[in-house]
């Protein structure tokens, strides 16, 4: 019995110290319309980086991001990106202060992430879950 008390503490204390971003899972969305110009070596990293703005058809990516204190942009940007969250808004502070290039749009929900690409053609973002909606595509990059 004094066994399985400490080991359940011991599991207990190690769930507690997890990170939040172990937790859940990011999935990336597109637009339904934007599911056929993704392709299997599609560089995320590039997408939301700002350096890729088009399309493989020539039609512009309209990007969205939540918050950069959002926990699950930083995990986003972690898990998907392999990058940390300061490093992408460096980049982005860096293309606005010379004039190369415009941030991604920033919502404040993951329901305002949703209506946005549902209902904004070229677009992409990401979620913390899977929703069921035709006019979403889960893009699973390797």
């Amino acid at each position: 019995m004094r066994r399985r008390c400490g080991s359940r503490l011991l599991l207990c204390i190690m769930l507690l110290l997890l990170p939040m971003q172990i937790l859940f899972a990011v999935e990336v969305i597109t637009h339904a319309g934007s599911a056929t110009q993704l392709q299997g070596n599609t560089n995320l990293r590039s997408i939301f980086s700002m350096r890729t703005r088009y399309w493989p058809n020539g039609e512009k990516i309209r990007v969205f991001v939540l918050p950069d204190d959002n926990e699950i942009h930083k995990t986003f940007v972690k898990q998907k990106l392999d990058m940390f969250p300061h490093q992408l808004r460096r980049t982005w502070d860096r293309m606005t202060y010379t004039g190369t290039g415009q941030p991604p749009i920033t919502v404040h929900s993951i329901a305002e992430m949703l209506e946005k690409i549902k209902t904004t053609k070229n677009s992409i973002g990401y979620i913390d879950r899977r929703v069921e909606d035709e006019n979403i595509h889960f893009f699973d990059a390797q």
